[in-house]
């Protein structure tokens, strides 16, 4: 795991790229796409917000004209909901986003229908991305440290997560996640550890780190909207926040602005419920987001660039300040060890819970 950990060449350089064509014809051509009777709607489950309208038009649009089905969004992903949906068999998606390690829970736990390729053609997306049998590897993101111009003008602002940690030279209100995962990576990182050594996390010396922080924070996060408009309110002038929802601001005109080194990079993960009755159509959602050009359109909506190695001939190239996986930004991500959460999650995530509570 540690040789993944620094995000370098391989499916970081890939990921600023996207899938093969899907869909192009008809309603009428793909009126048989699936077996059995054609529904009115599919409910397609994420993030909401930005990415939702991202979504609607890089895919969803698509996806209704080519089948004459129509995309109910619904939001947030919520790994406890899909488990209680198919457990109950009362399953409401088609399709689900299903973050971080999540994802290894969900196929662990055997909450996923496997990917069918005979539908979903993953031939132009790397090999990295075409490993997961049970998960669809939509784009990659980043947890990064958004700052304010304003605050930090003429790029005099941190730019690790060391700096971050030092309110005397970077003074203000700071703001972070509500959870363990990438909090305790960055506080390793502000402590010293480099990223290659990160993992096995020392826990013991990051949850000692974040006591020096703590009363800095003055908002804990717990939606992807709040940071990037924390700081654009002037609540905050830094804060941790996924790349996407500051770019959506960003490109309004926001005083806002990212520092990628040191960002927490993954990959963004949509499966298909076990015994979904929409499956089917499910999986014909998932190549319609297969596509290089819509994966380039959603990219230069919020972005998230995807992972077919031929999406970024159709990116602007002015986006790619803006994106993980150009060049002169990935070889300074961290990928974050979803296999090292999925193992101490639960007890990392409980003495988080007792450690906030000490904090307020």
């Amino acid at each position: 795991m540690q040789d993944k950990n620094r995000a370098t060449g391989g499916l970081l350089a890939a990921s600023a790229l996207a899938l093969v064509l899907g869909w192009s014809g008809t309603a009428g051509a793909a009126e048989n796409a699936c077996p059995g009777d054609k529904p009115d709607s599919i409910v397609v489950n994420a993030s909401g917000g930005a990415m939702a309208t991202a979504m609607r038009t890089a895919f969803s649009s698509d996806f209704e004209k080519i089948f004459d089905i129509k995309v109910i969004d619904t939001s947030p992903a919520d790994l406890a909901k899909l488990r209680a949906q198919v457990q109950t068999g009362n399953i409401e998606w088609a399709v689900t986003e299903i973050g971080g390690q999540d994802i290894l829970v969900a196929v662990k736990e055997g909450l996923l229908d496997p990917i069918d390729l005979e539908i979903v053609d993953l031939s132009g997306f790397p090999e990295e991305a075409r490993e997961n049998t049970h998960w669809f590897a939509k784009s990659a993101y980043a947890t990064v440290l958004g700052y304010s111009t304003k605050a930090f003008p003429d790029d005099d602002h941190p730019k690790t997560w060391a700096e971050f940690w030092d309110v005397e030279a970077f003074p203000g209100p700071r703001s972070l996640r509500d959870d363990p995962t990438d909090n305790l990576e960055y506080a390793l990182l502000a402590d010293g550890v480099a990223p290659e050594d990160l993992y096995p996390l020392d826990l013991d010396r990051a949850f000692a780190k974040m006591d020096e922080i703590a009363p800095h924070i003055t908002v804990w996060w717990s939606s992807g909207q709040q940071p990037a408009q924390l700081l654009l309110d002037g609540e905050v002038v830094l804060a941790s926040g996924w790349n996407g929802r500051f770019y959506d601001l960003i490109q309004d005109g926001a005083p806002i602005d990212i520092e990628w080194n040191e960002g927490m990079i993954k990959l963004s993960a949509y499966g298909i419920p076990k015994g979904s009755p929409t499956a089917c159509w499910g999986q014909q959602y998932l190549q319609v987001m297969t596509d290089p050009k819509r994966q380039a359109v959603y990219a230069e909506e919020i972005g998230y660039p995807g992972l077919h190695l031929e999406s970024a001939k159709y990116v602007d190239e002015k986006l790619a300040p803006y994106l993980p996986t150009a060049p002169g930004i990935i070889e300074n991500l961290v990928w974050t060890d979803l296999e090292w959460w999925l193992e101490h999650g639960e007890e990392v995530k409980e003495r988080w819970n007792l450690w906030k509570l000490s904090h307020q």
